[in-house]
């Protein structure tokens, strides 16, 4: 079982910056690819960013290339999104997930282990 807990959304202005962590427990760290995914308001999960096991490799959904970045840290169990030049569009609640698996996942079925959420609102 893999514990995963979402923190640092909130409310910020077009053009603004937050960074988002994911802190995850019970399992060893290292053996999960994570990924984040978001769905706003009456839209279907969608797929973000993902990062390899060891961090070598990441993947991006096309309307965030470029202004999100997707890291880990192996020592503090953490995997990080962060989000410059944010959007409108962006308004969504934020998901972490993780995966055992070793190719690019970007479908949400692929993903064993999810956390709660973090709620970010992009005002125009």
């Amino acid at each position: 079982q893999v514990q995963l807990i979402e923190s640092g959304g909130g409310l910020v202005h077009a053009g603004g910056s937050l960074r988002l962590s994911c802190a995850a427990s019970g399992r060893t760290f290292s053996n999960y690819r994570m990924a984040w995914f978001r769905q706003a308001p009456g839209k279907e999960r969608q797929f973000t960013a993902t990062i390899s096991q060891s961090g070598d490799s990441t993947i991006y959904a096309d309307a965030v290339k470029g202004r999100f970045t997707i890291s880990r840290d192996i020592a503090k169990n953490t995997v990080y999104l962060q989000m410059n030049s944010l959007k409108p569009e962006d308004t969504a609640v934020y998901y972490c997930a993780s995966t055992q698996t070793t190719s690019g996942a970007t479908w949400s079925t692929m993903y064993d282990y999810w956390g709660q959420g973090t709620q970010v609102t992009v005002s125009s």
